[in-house]
C-alpha cells in the first residue's frame, strides 16, 4: 500500500518527514511532496498549506502524480464536544463542510452539490485502526463526523452554531476537501485531528498547537507500522 499522508502546516509534518527513508523531492503548484518511506511502508508526504481550497489541491495533486492506494490526513483541531479535550485525539467516522450553504435554493445546509451529500464517509477499516493507535498509546479517541470550514472556529457562538446544524465533534480547516477529493476518486481517506483548543480558543491553540501535532505523528507511525494489518 502507497500511503499519501498530508498535514496543513509544519508543525504538523516535520516530525513525520524526518521519519522517512529513501526520499525524494518534487513541487507541485508551489507545495513539496516528499516521497519514501517509513518501516518498509511507501509513503507520500505533503504539507498542503491551511485551508479547504490548498488542501483539496494537494489531495488531488497526491491522488494523480503518485498513485497513492490511500490518504491519511493528520493536525490539529478544535473540539466541539464535551467528550473531547486538549490532547485527545478525534478521528473521523464522515466528514462536512460546515460554510457550505446552498440552502437559499432549497438545499439542505452542508449539501454538496455535484455529489449530493452532506457527510462523506471515511473509510471504516482506515480509520479503525487509527482509532486502535490512539487508544493504544494511552489517549483518549473519539470517533465521530469532524467538521471542515475556511475559518478558525474559537467561540462559542460559532461552535454552538455549528453544532445546532450538524452532529459532529471537531472543527478544523481541511479535512472536508480532503475527503470530497478523494470520494470522488475513489480513494479511501481517514482524518485524524489531535485537540489543541478546547474552551480556551486561540489561547489554547498558541499554548498546545506543538504538543497537539506531536500525538497527531506519533499516531500516524504507529498506524504505518500496523497497516500490514489491513
Amino acid at each position: 500500500m502507497k500511503l499519501g499522508i498530508i498535514g496543513a502546516m509544519k508543525v504538523e509534518m516535520d516530525g513525520l518527514k524526518a521519519a522517512m527513508t529513501e526520499t525524494q523531492s518534487v513541487t507541485y503548484s508551489g507545495v513539496e511532496y516528499i516521497s519514501g518511506k517509513i518501516g518498509g511502508v511507501e509513503v507520500v508526504a505533503a504539507m498542503s498549506g491551511v485551508g479547504k481550497v490548498f488542501a483539496a489541491v494537494c489531495a488531488q495533486t497526491m491522488i494523480m502524480k503518485f498513485g497513492i492506494d490511500a490518504m491519511v490526513n493528520i493536525g490539529v483541531g478544535g473540539t466541539l464536544t464535551s467528550e473531547l479535550n486538549v490532547l485527545d485525539v478525534a478521528v473521523a467516522n464522515g466528514v462536512i463542510q460546515h460554510d457550505m450553504d446552498t440552502s437559499a435554493v432549497g438545499d439542505p445546509v452542508g449539501l454538496i452539490s455535484g455529489i449530493n451529500i452532506i457527510t462523506v464517509p471515511a473509510d471504516e477499516k482506515l480509520s479503525a485502526l487509527l482509532a486502535d493507535c490512539v487508544r493504544e498509546m494511552g489517549s483518549k479517541c473519539v470517533v465521530g463526523t469532524i467538521a471542515s470550514g475556511d475559518q478558525f472556529v474559537a467561540g462559542k457562538e460559532k461552535k454552538d452554531e455549528i453544532r445546532s446544524k450538524f452532529d459532529v465533534i471537531a472543527a478544523e480547516m481541511e479535512g472536508g476537501a480532503i475527503g470530497q477529493v478523494c470520494y470522488i476518486n475513489n480513494v479511501p481517506f481517514a482524518i485524524l485531528r489531535t485537540i489543541s483548543d478546547g474552551e480556551g480558543g486561540g489561547m489554547d491553540y498558541a499554548q498546545f498547537v506543538v504538543k497537539a501535532a506531536e500525538v497527531s505523528i506519533a499516531v500516524v507511525k504507529k498506524f504505518i507500522g500496523r497497516v500490514g494489518e489491513l
